[in-house]
Order: structure tokens, then sequence, then C-alpha cells
């Protein structure tokens, strides 16, 4: 079952983002908004795949707009 959540969560390092929301699958986080950090190196167009801010997260940046990070619940 997921769980929708419109809070930001501050663990996550995005307090500002715009248009984000975060869905939970058990023990599984999936938190998605749009991307405004600045990269320093050139994405990959479709899906550019990096670690997280907090060990045991996955970023997937989808388009080079939007930002998939995917955790595991606490």
């Amino acid at each position: 079952m997921a769980y929708l959540n419109n809070s930001i969560s501050p663990r996550f390092g995005l307090e500002y983002a715009p248009t984000s929301f975060l869905m939970r699958f058990g023990r599984r986080e999936m938190f998605v908004c749009r991307d405004f950090r600045k990269r320093f190196y050139k994405v990959n167009p479709l899906l550019d795949c990096s670690t997280g801010i907090e060990p045991g997260h996955v970023e997937l940046l989808v388009f080079g707009k939007w930002l998939v990070i995917l955790s595991r619940a606490r």
C-alpha cells in the first residue's frame, strides 16, 4: 500500500523543493521533486544515477528535471 505525504522531510535536505511528494511502500520510501540543484558535471539527458546525501539513498535524475530519491523508511 502506498502512503502519500505532501510534507517535505528535512532528512532529504530538500526543504524548499517545489512540487514534491513522498510515497511509502512498506519499508521503502520514494521522494519525487523537481530538481533545482546546480550540477557541476555533465548530466545524462535520460537517466542519471548517483548516491544520495545520506547512506542508503539512491538519487535518480530523470530527463534532467525530476529527482527521484529511493531510501529505506525509518
